[in-house]
């Protein structure tokens, strides 16, 4: 995403990458059928922003006026209609998939939703249908210089596994990625994070398990919290049951 634009590779075709790494999970747990949003600080992460999606909201301007201290959505032009595509119900938002339109925003309030520097980062997503469609969840550098880094999770079309992509920080390189598999599907709930110490390290959990912590092309300056959802394939959904940011505090 460059200029308020991304085109990822990695939902349409493919991604340059340094490494490859595989981990099985399995498809998921009962245990993770009713997850709820957390509650609290953990550890060196001080939570600072929880959205669970509970007051319904239809499309076109009402989820845009109720959420709009937890959802900044981009405009609605070109390949992105949030505005159209994004309502909530049943303490889902639920972002529709008709083959013409995408959907991108940043979560957090309208002030401080730019301004990560480190935190913990997690999301609880699924997808119907949507197969030729795909969705990137990442932080992406409030400055919009890629060399300042970009790490993409959970990523992917939703046909296929999840994974995440942490891209190189040289300049030139920027499309060069570690990737690591999340081993589980898009088509059941499942609880992604991302948990970044400026400068030292990034780890990456499913369902509460670590998968992999990469100690290479760690960003150090501001980010926000983000998805984008293309606007080819099949018709589906994409749901997000909730989400929550922390700060890193040492």
């Amino acid at each position: 995403m460059r200029n308020g634009t991304k085109k990822r590779a990695t939902l349409a075709a493919a991604v340059l990458s340094t490494a490859l790494v595989a981990v099985s999970l399995g498809s998921g747990t009962a245990a993770y059928a009713g997850v709820t949003a957390p509650v609290g600080n953990v550890g060196k992460f001080k939570q600072s922003f929880v959205e669970n999606f509970s007051t319904t909201a239809a499309a076109n301007g009402a989820f845009a006026k109720t959420y709009k201290n937890s959802w900044q959505p981009y405009p609605d032009a070109g390949q992105y209609s949030s505005g159209s595509q994004i309502s909530s119900h049943d303490g889902l938002m639920d972002v529709k998939l008709d083959g013409a339109n995408g959907a991108a925003g940043t979560f957090g309030t309208p002030t401080g939703a730019w301004s990560h520097v480190g935190g913990k980062f997690t999301v609880r997503a699924k997808a119907t249908g949507g197969d030729g469609n795909g969705a990137a969840f990442m932080l992406w550098p409030s400055s919009n210089t890629w060399s300042d880094g970009e790490i993409d999770f959970p990523e992917g079309n939703f046909e296929a596994t999840p994974m995440a992509f942490q891209h190189s920080m040289t300049p030139g390189q920027e499309a060069n990625s570690t990737m690591i598999s999340s081993g589980v599907n898009w088509r059941a709930w499942h609880t992604y994070s991302v948990e970044w110490i400026p400068g030292k390290s990034m780890t990456y959990s499913v369902d509460g398990k670590v998968i992999r912590t990469t100690t290479t092309d760690v960003p150090t300056t501001a980010h926000r919290y983000m998805f984008q959802v293309g606007n080819w394939g099949a018709s589906g959904h994409l749901f997000v049951d909730w989400v929550s940011t922390y700060d890193y505090v040492g």
